[in-house]
């Protein structure tokens, strides 16, 4: 399983290179233009570049579960914000190499209106590629709505692929040549398609494919869980630990879905699952409001943080609302008789705020599991751990052989970091922990 998802991650890599590399090499076959000095095609080079790694953010973002298993969801997401980063950089350096060297491609003509109209768009997609790096990085601080975050992204980033699109045209310095130009334009249409698969025909797909939600369930710490039945339909299978996105009050093709990890028993036969979401504002803040009998949509499954690793016990970490995809293992390991040591250190800041506490001490007797609560603001008179989860505490819980265990952890960043150093320093193999980092925006 290892081998096969090793090469999966070759294979899909030397593609993303491929589809990066081949129309910039492309470029230079065939008849080539007068050359120029290094400066400026150095500078041309980095522009074709990072609007082929721009376009590809698309099949990124595509959710196609052949490219997102191997790595997970959460690790292509990370990717994609870094890569763009790096992208819109070659983008923008494109024209400050050529502000730095003075070209004379860059002299003002004498009206605005004999600005070249390739040059018009050049300033307008990078104009697009700027807000747009500015509205990712400092959402939260300009107090954007994620839905209207999530709506400006995909426009801006379409009027940016477009314009740059149209600069290289109107530019034509390399692409005079019709099969290059040929080209460049299959690509930017292969882009968009891309665009069109996720908007259209995946929400297509997901109309014929509803759930109906059953139970609205109120959980310790302001949190509720939806059960929700396909209908019509037989559901789908997915693995514990796993996330999909959840569509309510509107239909599939609503811009902005939401990702939510599945907190219940994969054993289900009825293609039953079940979502638990914590009141952290924004959208999560109306999910209490949700009514039985209403019709919502689910993309998923997604994921590559799961349990199914050849070990002698599982070690689950869970802080806050990371509890969720820790509860989807552990009930799926009691209906599947599963009688391995299992230990979950639950850290939060209340006892009030432990979610699925009382059932937790219910599946002690289908398991050979161990709960530990750790609280960073107990109440006065307790007796379990308080603080934070670090190397003390997982020395005083679990079996020495700690490179001999399978970890999982989920929670806030902060939460994570320090147990990954904690994992380090106790001589647990990298490959032995796994991580699901649940921020995608």
């Amino acid at each position: 399983m290892q081998y096969r998802d090793l090469m999966r991650k070759a294979i899909w890599s030397v593609i993303y290179l491929l589809f990066i590399l081949a129309p910039l090499f492309a470029l230079l076959a065939g008849n080539l233009p007068p050359a120029r000095n290094f400066a400026t095609e150095f500078s041309v080079a980095l522009g074709y570049s990072g609007l082929a790694m721009m376009g590809l953010q698309f099949g990124l973002t595509a959710r196609f579960r052949h490219v997102t298993e191997p790595w997970g969801e959460d690790v292509i997401y990370h990717f994609h914000r870094r890569i763009s980063l790096m992208a819109v950089g070659l983008v923008v350096a494109h024209p400050l190499i050529l502000i730095a060297i003075r070209s004379p491609q860059l002299a003002l003509p004498d009206s605005v209106r004999d600005i070249p109209w390739g040059a018009r768009f050049a300033v307008l997609s990078i104009g697009s590629l700027i807000l747009l790096v500015v509205m990712a990085l400092w959402r939260k601080q300009l107090k954007l709505r994620y839905e209207l975050w999530h709506l400006s992204h995909i426009v801006l980033a379409l009027i940016a692929i477009a314009a740059g699109m149209l600069h290289m045209v109107g530019w034509g310095f390399y692409l005079v040549d019709p099969l290059k130009r040929t080209l460049w334009v299959g690509m930017t249409i292969f882009w968009i398609g891309l665009l069109l698969y996720v908007r259209l025909f995946k929400p297509l797909f997901m109309l014929r494919r509803p759930y109906r939600v059953t139970e609205v369930r109120a959980e310790h710490g302001d949190t509720t869980t939806l059960v929700m039945q396909p209908e019509g339909h037989a559901g789908f299978r997915f693995k514990p630990g796993q996330f999909g996105w959840l569509t309510l009050w509107a239909s599939p093709f609503r811009i902005t879905g939401h990702p939510f990890s599945f907190s219940s028993s994969a054993e289900a036969a009825d293609g039953r699952v079940e979502m638990t979401i914590r009141n952290l504002g924004d959208f999560t803040s109306a999910v209490r409001t949700v009514t039985a009998g209403q019709r919502v949509y689910l993309d998923g499954p997604y994921g590559a943080f799961t349990i199914g690793h050849p070990t002698d016990m599982h070690v689950l970490i869970a802080g806050g609302i990371g509890i969720t995809p820790m509860m989807s293992m552990i009930r799926t390991l009691a209906d599947r008789g599963d009688r391995r040591p299992l230990v979950l250190l639950y850290g939060s800041k209340h006892w009030e705020s432990m979610t699925f506490r009382e059932e937790l001490e219910a599946l002690k007797t289908r398991l050979d599991l161990k709960v530990v609560y750790v609280l960073s603001d107990p109440p006065e008179g307790w007796s379990g751990e308080s603080g934070r989860i670090n190397a003390e505490v997982f020395r005083r819980h679990l079996p020495p052989e700690y490179a001999e265990h399978e970890y999982f952890i989920c929670g806030p960043d902060v939460m994570m970091d320090a147990i990954e150093t904690a994992l380090g320093e106790m001589k647990v193999p990298l490959a032995r922990y796994h991580s699901e980092r649940y921020s995608f925006v």
